[in-house]
């Protein structure tokens, strides 16, 4: 699995693998007080880039009782070095804690760094010199659940100083959730966080940034053996995602980038089957063929010369076929990946038209956006005709209707309901919304870490539908070809909507220019 293409994404490991990778690391040989100490140095040089003169600063530490604590204990010996005046403040008696924990604990007193109860910050704070930095080491990655009494108003108390120290925090925030970004139910609020060899995912998603601050990885020498062997169900589909775009090839012509078919837009929603053609030609396909109701063939090429139609039944037809046509059908094997939905309706006759398509013989790898996902949520015999080459881009509505579970479920827990999504089907599913997920079964999630207001706008989801499309096109001979096209279209959707944000900050931008960023997002 680490070999496939993902293996160049950014890890995101989940807590429980994090601790894996401990693990692993010591088998090879590597001491765990070695890997604490490269954390305390990682979180030393981010706090020194944050406040260049530290000398004479006074730093709160606060230290829990797991291996978050003995990072602070660490940190607060290369502090006193540096001249600041640190105090740690320790949740259980020192006698208590063990292993790398106690090493780093010892060492630090043995250098002179003083170590106070947490009970003297409550209970007699005016006695202490207010803090400029506070450092935030009580709860790690192991954490979940729900905050004990006593933590939460510590949190609480952190939270509330006044004037407000600048705070760091180690790993992730205390109280906040590594793996869905929530805290639980508070959670400390950084300025900034560093967390150790790799993010973990609830860091990366837009609800976390509140608590997170500015987000950086700090590097333990964690071996590189480990970080590919080890296992990781999450990737993140950030900058480096559009270093895998499928290169352009030598001595190419238009059949080379693919031939795509979309079907959708019947009159009074022809926009939407536009905007997915549109996306399509803008993110590279060689040629595009939009096939509708033949009423609305001049509304879906919306004068664009280079968007080819297939008009179905008479002039003035309003209803897509029952059976496949003879000339749909030739066009179907022309075409390397089709897409169905925008704008297609979901009368008794797109129902009939779907279904007929999916027991096609041969059919090209489809991506199902918009009425196709309905008119799947609404029939199980449809759903059991995907294959692992479809793609399917439910917003939380349509994931909502596929899983017959209330739109709110969705949302409180986006990675449980894609996790349902891919054990629904075989497909390879793109839940979209602030922190886009992406899912296929034996595949690792692929995470957007970004939430672009310039996205939220109509026939948003189309332009990603016809992204998706020319990707698949692209990318039919990867092992894992619906999975990979669907995070690179995420990745280069996002980054296109992110070149938006500079010229329309406030919004007001529409889908196409969405679609017409995409050339400009490649090269970011």
């Amino acid at each position: 699995m680490n070999r496939e293409w993902w293996s160049a994404l950014p890890p995101l490991p989940l807590p429980h693998e994090m601790q894996q990778w401990d693990r692993q690391a010591a088998e090879l040989g590597i001491l765990p007080e070695i890997l604490m100490e490269n954390a305390a140095a990682a979180a030393f040089r981010q706090l020194s880039a944050l406040c260049p003169r530290l000398a004479g600063k006074q730093v709160w530490l606060l230290m829990g009782s797991g291996n978050n604590g003995g990072d602070a204990a660490c940190l607060a010996r290369y502090l006193r070095d540096a001249g600041a005046c640190p105090h740690v403040f320790h949740t259980r008696p020192l006698e208590h804690y063990r292993n790398e924990t106690a090493y780093h604990l010892q060492t630090a007193r043995a250098c002179g760094v003083p170590f106070l109860p947490v009970a003297a910050l409550t209970e007699t704070p005016r006695a202490l010199p207010h803090p400029h930095i506070l450092v935030d080491g009580l709860l790690g990655t192991g954490f979940s659940g729900q905050l004990r009494d006593d933590a939460r108003r510590l949190i609480s108390f952190v939270n509330g100083l006044s004037p407000r120290p600048l705070i760091l925090s180690l790993d992730v925030p205390s109280g906040l959730d590594a793996a869905s970004g929530l805290p639980c139910p508070d959670a400390v609020r950084a300025d900034a966080t560093v967390t150790f060899a790799a993010a973990k995912p609830g860091l990366m998603l837009p609800w976390a940034r509140p608590y997170t601050g500015e987000c950086h990885v700090g590097p333990i020498a964690m071996p590189a053996r480990v970080r590919e062997e080890g296992p990781c169900s999450f990737r993140l589909l950030d900058s480096h995602a559009l270093d895998l775009l499928p290169a352009m090839t030598a001595a190419s012509y238009k059949n080379t980038y693919g031939h795509i078919l979309i079907m959708g837009g019947r009159p009074g929603m022809c926009g939407a089957g536009h905007l997915a053609a549109r996306g399509a030609l803008r993110t590279g396909a060689g040629l595009v063929t939009a096939a509708m109701p033949a009423a609305g063939e001049e509304q879906v090429r919306m004068g664009w010369p280079e968007i080819m139609t297939l008009p179905l039944g008479d002039t003035g037809n309003r209803n897509w076929p029952a059976q496949i046509p003879d000339d749909l059908r030739r066009r179907l094997h022309q075409c390397r990946a089709l897409v169905i939905g925008p704008g297609m309706g979901r009368g008794e006759d797109s129902h009939a038209f779907l279904a007929a398509l999916l027991k096609e013989p041969g059919r090209p790898a489809c991506v199902f956006d918009a009425d196709a996902l309905m008119l799947l949520a609404g029939d199980p015999s449809l759903l059991a005709a995907l294959g692992p080459g479809d793609i399917l881009t439910p917003h939380p509505g349509e994931a909502a209707a596929l899983l017959h579970c209330p739109g709110s479920a969705v949302q409180q827990d986006r990675m449980a309901a894609l996790k349902a999504l891919c054990a629904a089907v075989p497909a390879a599913v793109v839940l979209k919304g602030a922190g886009t997920l992406v899912g296929q079964r034996d595949c690792p999630t692929g995470l957007s870490p970004l939430d672009v207001p310039q996205l939220a706008v109509g026939g948003s989801g189309d332009v990603l539908a016809g992204c998706a499309a020319a990707l698949l096109a692209r990318v039919q001979e990867s092992a894992r070809p619906a999975h990979q096209a669907a995070c690179l279209a995420v990745a280069l959707h996002a980054a296109a909507g992110r070149i938006l944000a500079r010229t329309h900050p406030r919004r007001g931008n529409v889908a196409g220019e969405l679609a017409d960023a995409l050339p400009r997002a490649m090269t970011l």
